[in-house]
């Protein structure tokens, strides 16, 4: 009965909360050094593992492709551990005469991980929790719930083996809300890490917890006429087909002035872009997302030709990318939406003006504080639009999902990408280690400054005035 199933998920998740507070308090008093070897261990192991997940992952959710998703557990394990290595998260972290800062772990953290990029998501989460010295509880999607403990259980035999106390990487094994909503509604949890859909980062924010959520995805991608098309379009193509369209920091549209649009078109049927007529786009349009809104779980991480072939149409061998001339964003326009496949919107505008308001527009609508990306050489757009459109990562001449995440760009590895307040957000980073601590300050008193004195005397002297002007 699903009665029974809610109450063992929710009975299940207080156990592995109880137990993550109790190894907590071990894992606080270890040194920097513990935890910097209990991090290389864990990459380690999830780096020998990461092809095997990788096919575990796509057959069961469907999503996505086995290499790619290797490369993503790869980069979520030895990248992630090459960029926090010699980052420094216990104890005193900087000294200045007069204060001190101190490194505190969060303390419990319950991780939320999403089915499009399940296994990889455990590995980077549980990386970046015990490089702050903070334990981890996992609630898997039902649609990725053996792929995600099968993950868990290879960073919890690391982390163990290499003296992480026992609790410390834990996952919920029965995947439904009501184990999820105990654990983030759990008094041992300190702090929510979600990834996912919008309802669920919504409850994590609803929880009464601290949280770190995410937004959705939705980002434009403007190629300038300053930029090398050919390269431009390479790049969204990289980003796109990669682990077919899953990342949620991937190009959704393409936005051009109409000086460019013959160019664009010409090199992209060129690298295997493939611009629907208006009846295939039609067509195609039904599959991306339900009557009620939501995306179709169907169509996500599925390549351009298997999404051609259920929409009823043929393309050419090879296509890789799916594209629909659009000019409008809104909630009846779903080309203008976050489409977790190689689908792409393509607007042409007038102007460099008229493509700067229609990225905000497009952003307005969904995407706020997530991705933008700019191809172009010309620095003084590039500021200009850096300036402008409400994203918290902005991307110039790279693939965005590549990017976005790190692999790409100098910005922190990472697969939870905040997006500030704008967003709906907590914190606008690429999420790491520095944001699973506090900061305890230590501040000596300094000497009173003769300044000080003086404008004491000021306020006396002018009080005494009003006063005086007073009676």
């Amino acid at each position: 009965m699903e009665f029974d199933k809610d109450l063992m998920a929710r009975q299940e998740a207080r156990a592995l909360a109880g137990a993550a507070e109790a190894a907590q308090a071990v894992l606080a008093e270890l040194p920097q050094e513990k935890l910097d070897a209990i991090v290389e261990a864990v990459a380690a192991a999830f780096t020998e593992k990461a092809a095997q997940l990788a096919e575990l992952a796509v057959r069961e959710t469907g999503f996505g492709n086995a290499a790619d998703k290797t490369a993503k557990n790869l980069f979520a394990s030895r990248d992630v551990a090459a960029a926090v290595r010699g980052m420094k998260t216990r104890g005193v972290l900087k000294e200045t005469p007069g204060l001190w800062e101190v490194g505190v772990p969060v303390g419990v953290i319950a991780a939320i991980v999403p089915s499009t990029n399940p296994t990889s998501t455990v590995c980077y989460k549980a990386l970046i929790a015990l490089k702050a010295g903070c334990t981890i509880v996992f609630s898997p999607h039902p649609n990725a719930a053996a792929c995600t403990r099968q993950a868990a259980q290879v960073v919890a035999r690391a982390a163990e083996e290499a003296g992480a106390p026992k609790g410390s990487v834990a996952c919920l094994s029965v995947p439904v809300m009501a184990g999820c909503q105990e654990l983030m509604a759990a008094p041992q949890v300190r702090l929510i890490l979600a990834t996912g859909g919008p309802g669920m980062v919504r409850a994590a924010y609803s929880s009464g917890k601290p949280a770190i959520g995410v937004g959705a995805g939705n980002g434009p991608a403007f190629i300038h006429h300053s930029a090398d098309v050919a390269r431009a379009l390479e790049c969204i193509a990289r980003s796109k087909t990669f682990d077919f369209g899953t990342v949620c920091a991937s190009e959704q549209s393409i936005i051009v002035e109409k000086s460019l649009e013959s160019a664009v078109r010409q090199e992209g049927a060129r690298l295997g872009f493939y611009f629907m007529n208006s009846s295939e786009a039609g067509a195609l349009a039904k599959l991306l997302f339900k009557p009620t809104g939501a995306l179709n779980p169907d169509i996500v991480g599925k390549s351009a030709e298997i999404l051609a072939q259920k929409a009823g149409f043929a393309v050419p061998s090879g296509t890789r990318v799916l594209v629909a001339r659009e000019q409008e964003a809104g909630p009846t326009r779903p080309y203008s939406m976050e489409k977790l496949c190689p689908v792409l919107a393509f607007f042409v505008m007038d102007s460099e003006e008229s493509v700067l308001n229609k990225a905000v527009e497009v952003l307005t609508h969904e995407g706020s504080g997530h991705t933008f990306a700019i191809h172009a050489s010309d620095e003084g757009v590039i500021r200009r639009f850096a300036l402008k459109i409400p994203v918290s990562r902005f991307l110039v001449n790279t693939p965005a999902a590549l990017g976005g995440i790190g692999a790409t760009t100098r910005l922190f590895p990472a697969l939870t990408l905040g997006c500030g307040a704008v967003g709906g957000s907590s914190s606008s980073n690429n999420i790491s280690p520095l944001d699973l601590i506090n900061i305890r300050r230590v501040a000596w008193g300094q000497e009173e400054k003769p300044r000080v004195r003086a404008d004491a005397d000021l306020v006396e002297l002018l009080t005494q005035k009003i006063m005086e002007r007073l009676s």
